[in-house]
């Protein structure tokens, strides 16, 4: 039997086959096409869920699977991206991005509406952003009327895939928890919101537990991919849920770290998860559990912003290679809040510092700072999961940051936990194939199916924690300092 594990991502749409017991067939993506026009970022949903066809239907035929042999298609993938129908199931408009930014003004009437403690204690979020589909489906109503006027169905881009291929209308709470407008401690949704909001429950779709089972294909869906009705679609859950599932964290005690672009940290929090945290709380993978997901935007995007405007052709190999032979930690210190402050301190007036420049100091230096800067931040987010009550015994590292064994020891030593790096690079597409074996039988639960899938590479040790602490402790400090000159 066949499992498709599918991310509907951002940047591109991934796709993975794997047959029982979690073989990998094939995997191949299709990159995602955007409109951006006066400062908005959208796409075509209907396009959208075509490409996904085109590209499961394809890599089963290039493959020579028998579409009986399929038993599921279990998604993952981005979650705040909006889509809007009409009383027909048909999209009204173009789907709006999470990336889209058109909403600022909606976030501000959210937060004359409710205080940060009420938001924080339903939706375990500790921002208004723009992000938010509650916020743009207030922008609908102000600035396309007759789009808000004709809406019936308000969905994510998740549960529209799962809706376009099956017919049903459902809502994964693990997605919803996304949205502003969903208690996650009640699971349901928060009426309280949808007036401010201006719409009632009847406009969003059922709630269901995240990795069940919505129904089997539709006719024209499985013609469309050369399936049959039989192969059943299972909502699945969050990418960054997937990818705790894929590097085996899937009980309280392990932190899956995402070093790309942004730095996410993912954890299972303790029941019953705490209302006032100071953490970024969602409902969980699992019924009635929730995770912890603290993000930093400054993560990746501070080497990446170095290398380039610093270092010339000087690549991340070269860069490794250097820094292995040196002794550190050195004496600079890097502030890596080039796009302001998330968890822990979301704070917007924050900025990029180096500090303790000298005549020697050199770009691999540098370099060093800056990786180091972003593990201290990183530091930070640990500190305050186990200030909230969480055990943390080990940090798996996914993404690009995975792949520097100098950061990878930086981050052991700076947190004071070993980091594991998992063999599967593709972690959210493995999970999503687990979900669809678990659901199965091939696996009695997840904790079974990681300890057959899961193995890990390497392993780095805090073995000179120490010799950071002092360093730590003067990047608290200058943080502090810093923010007081930026408010000046």
């Amino acid at each position: 039997m066949y499992f498709i594990g599918v991310d509907l991502g951002s940047t591109n749409i991934k796709a993975a086959v794997y047959e029982s017991p979690m073989r990998l067939v094939d995997r191949q993506s299709l990159p995602v096409q955007y409109i951006r026009e006066n400062g908005f970022v959208e796409f075509d949903a209907d396009r959208y869920a075509a490409d996904l066809e085109k590209l499961i239907g394809g890599m089963l035929k290039e493959n020579n699977i028998a579409p009986a042999e399929v038993r599921q298609i279990v998604f993952t993938g981005q979650a705040e991206s909006l889509v809007v129908l009409d009383a027909e199931g048909r999209t009204l408009r173009n789907a709006i991005s999470w990336m889209d930014e058109r909403s600022v003004e909606e976030c501000a009437e959210v937060e004359k509406r409710f205080t940060a403690k009420e938001i924080e204690s339903v939706t375990g979020q500790l921002a208004v952003l723009p992000t938010w589909p509650a916020t743009k489906i207030m922008w609908l109503k102000k600035h396309e009327p007759e789009v808000y006027a004709k809406a019936a169905t308000y969905l994510l881009i998740k549960d529209f895939i799962v809706y376009h291929l099956t017919g049903r209308l459902l809502a994964d709470c693990s997605i919803a928890t996304f949205s502003l407008y969903f208690d996650i401690y009640e699971k349901k949704y928060w009426k309280k919101m949808l007036d401010v909001i201006g719409i009632d429950e009847s406009k969003l779709p059922p709630l269901c537990e995240p990795c069940t089972v919505a129904g089997g294909l539709t006719d024209r869906a499985a013609n469309a991919m050369g399936l049959t009705t039989a192969t059943k679609v299972n909502v699945g859950t969050l990418d960054h849920f997937t990818g705790m599932i894929g590097t085996g964290n899937v009980t309280p005690g392990g932190v899956t770290l995402s070093t790309g672009t942004v730095m996410a940290l993912t954890a299972m929090a303790e029941e019953p998860a705490p209302r006032d945290s100071g953490i970024a709380m969602h409902y969980g993978f699992l019924p009635d559990t929730h995770v912890m997901l603290p993000v930093a935007e400054s993560g990746g995007v501070s080497l990446e912003w170095f290398r380039r405007t610093c270092m010339g052709d000087v690549g991340y190999d070269k860069m490794n290679e250097v820094l292995l032979q040196r002794e550190l930690p050195n004496k600079l210190l890097f502030l890596p809040y080039l796009v302001g402050t998330n968890a822990p301190e979301f704070d917007t007036d924050a900025a990029g510092v180096f500090f303790g420049l000298r005549q020697e100091t050199d770009i691999f230096d540098m370099a060093c700072a800056v990786m180091e800067g972003v593990a201290f931040m990183l530091r930070k987010n640990c500190d305050a999961m186990r200030a909230g009550g969480t055990k943390i015994s080990r940090i798996i590292a996914t993404g690009g940051g995975a792949k520097s064994p100098i950061w990878c020891s930086l981050q052991a030593n700076i947190t004071g936990l070993p980091v594991v790096i998992p063999a599967e690079k593709e972690a959210a597409c493995l999970g999503a194939a687990i979900i669809a074996a678990v659901n199965e039988g091939v696996f009695a639960d997840y904790a079974a199916a990681a300890e057959a899938c899961v193995s890990f590479t390497k392993r780095f040790e805090p073995t000179d924690s120490a010799k950071f602490e002092k360093k730590y402790e003067k990047f608290c400090a200058l943080y502090e300092a810093a923010l007081k000159v930026t408010r000046l």
